[in-house]
C-alpha cells in the first residue's frame, strides 16, 4: 500500500498553551493560523510522519498588549522567527489508543527533540465521503530551552512566569491522497 497524505482541518482543530503567571494561575493562549500534514503508510498511524507549522503572529491570549509582548524580542521574536515548527518522526504505541509522538520542535531558530502524549480519536468517514482521523496531543516543554525569556532578572522571572509551558492540541485530519 502507498503513502497516504492527511491535512489538518483548521475549522475543527486547535493548538493551545498554558503557562503559570505569578505562580498562582495559568494564562492560556492559542495560535489561530496553522497548517499540518501527516503522512502514513496506508492508514497505519504508527508510521506517521507529522509536519506542523504555527504562525507566531496569530498568537492570542485575549489581551492585545500581552500578545504584542509575546511576539516581541523577550519571547517569540516573531519578526525574525515567524513560525513554530514541529516535525514528528516517531509515533510509538503505549497501550490502547495512547501513543507517544517524538520529533523536533523549532522555535526562535532553536531546534530540540521533544516527546508528546497522543490519544488517537479514531478514523471515520464523514457524511461527505471524506476519511478523517482525530488526535489529542498534550505535553510540556521548557520555554528557556528555546530562548523564550521574559527579559527580567532570573530571580524576578521565577516569580513572574513558569519555565514550563503545557501544550494541548486537538486535531482532525482529512485524507487527501495516496502516493
Amino acid at each position: 500500500m502507498g503513502n497516504t497524505i492527511w491535512t489538518i482541518d483548521p475549522a475543527h482543530s486547535e493548538i493551545q498553551f498554558k503557562v503559570r503567571h505569578l505562580m498562582i494561575a495559568n494564562v492560556t493562549g492559542q495560535f489561530s493560523k496553522f497548517t499540518g500534514t501527516v503522512e502514513t503508510d496506508g492508514e497505519d498511524i504508527t508510521t506517521a510522519k507529522v509536519h506542523f507549522t504555527a504562525d507566531i503572529d496569530s498568537i492570542s491570549t485575549n489581551n492585545d498588549q500581552r500578545d504584542a509582548h509575546l511576539k516581541g524580542a523577550d519571547f517569540f521574536e516573531a519578526e525574525k522567527h515567524p513560525s513554530l515548527i514541529f516535525e514528528g518522526d516517531k509515533l510509538r504505541k503505549i497501550k490502547d489508543d495512547k501513543y507517544e509522538l517524538e520529533g523536533t520542535l523549532t522555535m526562535r531558530g532553536i531546534s530540540k527533540r521533544e516527546k508528546f502524549e497522543v490519544e488517537y480519536g479514531g478514523l471515520i468517514q464523514d457524511p461527505w465521503g471524506n476519511s478523517r482521523v482525530g488526535f489529542m496531543l498534550e505535553g510540556k516543554i521548557n520555554r528557556k530551552d528555546f530562548g523564550v525569556n521574559f527579559g527580567l532578572s532570573e530571580a524576578t522571572e521565577k516569580v513572574m512566569l513558569s519555565n514550563e509551558v503545557r501544550i494541548n492540541a486537538n486535531a482532525q485530519f482529512i485524507r487527501q491522497a495516496s502516493k
